[in-house]
């Protein structure tokens, strides 16, 4: 039987790599799966060559790099094997770059799903992709003429994300799910999905919500958590909400998230929020003289403006969060209003449902 490599390196990709494999088993049962990524992949009937888990920062990925070298070597000598039909790569750039190379030297098709984000940063990638990479399926509005203008086989396919909000609960509904009051203001946490975010990110964290609820008395709490993490519920004074993160937007009236995909899902929530991140020092110099963009924030990425407020680094304070925050709690305030509006607008470039499904037929006419 040939085979089809599905390859995502952290939680997001193994999500996105389950949908896929999912579509693909449906529409092509003649073809074997197998990859590299997590629990979701290998429920959905990919045979897992090894387990991975991202990291992000400069610093941290060095730690990394002899086993990266290794699964390497593995993935490579399977395409030169003459079994492989088609390398599917999802996002986790700093390796499947490398393994778009080796299938191009092997002669098997590569179609990349979330590409390097070179519109940020290490835009020279963009000769490289044009060169290793037979297809690309973009999830982001303004990737494709980028791609295109660069000689890489780009198709816009819209966000993967919202193939999860299909039926989103109204808020009362929400609430019920998770077992909060219907009635009060509520502000969830999205402190990251990766232990060394959890670390940087989680005390300031619950300062800001500390700060809120002295200044907005009744206020409540709740902490959304990755299922990539376990948090020590003796450190968090506040209910924890595993793997639900639509239904805790829906919930709140206010979030305050981690950068990430998180404030995607903020704004295909249609819930008000500040963005943070921290990193560490060095990985944070070198991102500086690196990263070429306004903004951090998905969000703001794809808007193109500022939607969301972001504090980063030594800016995320927590006073000044729960000052930004403040106003977003008020229906009537401006701010909030202003909010609801980009975020509307946010949505709304993201496509429409349906990303795993298109990447699936894209990938089974590449195998005939």
């Amino acid at each position: 039987m040939r085979e089809v490599l599905i390859l995502a390196g952290e939680a997001s990709g193994d999500l996105h790599g389950a949908k896929l494999a999912e579509r693909l088993h449906a529409a092509r049962p003649d073809l074997g799966l197998r990859g590299t990524g997590g629990d979701r992949m290998a429920a959905a009937g990919v045979s897992l060559l090894e387990r991975v888990d991202g990291v992000v920062g400069f610093v941290e990925v060095l730690r990394h790099i002899p086993a990266h070298w290794r699964l390497l070597r593995r993935v490579t000598e399977r395409l030169r094997g003459g079994n492989v039909a088609l390398v599917i790569l999802i996002d986790y750039p700093g390796f499947n770059m490398r393994v778009a190379d080796a299938a191009h030297r092997a002669g098997v098709p590569v179609l990349y799903y979330i590409t390097p984000q070179v519109w940020a940063w290490r835009a020279g990638r963009l000769d490289a992709m044009a060169r290793i990479i037979t297809k690309a399926a973009v999830i982001l509005p303004f990737e494709e003429e980028l791609l295109r203008r660069h000689g890489v086989d780009a198709t816009f396919v819209g966000h993967p994300l919202l193939d999860r909000a299909l039926d989103l609960p109204d808020r009362a509904e929400a609430r019920r799910r998770l077992g909060l009051p219907v009635d009060g203001e509520i502000l969830a946490l999205f402190p990251g999905s990766r232990p060394q975010e959890i670390a940087r990110h989680l005390e300031d964290f619950l300062a800001v919500a500390r700060e809120l609820e002295r200044r907005r008395p009744g206020l409540h709490v709740v902490v959304s958590v990755a299922p990539t993490i376990q948090l020590d519920r003796a450190r968090v004074p506040y209910p924890l909400v595993s793997s639900a993160s639509f239904d805790v937007l829906r919930a709140a009236d206010v979030a305050l998230c981690k950068s990430g995909t998180t404030t995607l899902e903020a704004a295909v929530a249609g819930c008000p929020c500040a963005i943070v991140y921290r990193t560490s020092a060095i990985s944070y110099a070198i991102a500086r003289r690196l990263v070429k963009i306004e903004h951090i924030g998905l969000l703001n990425i794809v808007a193109g403006r500022t939607v969301a407020p972001e504090f980063v680094q030594d800016a995320f304070e927590p006073q000044r969060v729960a000052d930004a925050l403040v106003p977003l709690f008020d229906p009537k305030s401006p701010e909030r209003r202003a909010m609801i509006e980009g975020l509307d607008d946010v949505r709304a470039r993201l496509g429409a449902a349906g990303a795993s499904a298109r990447v699936a037929a894209i990938a089974s006419e590449m195998v005939p």
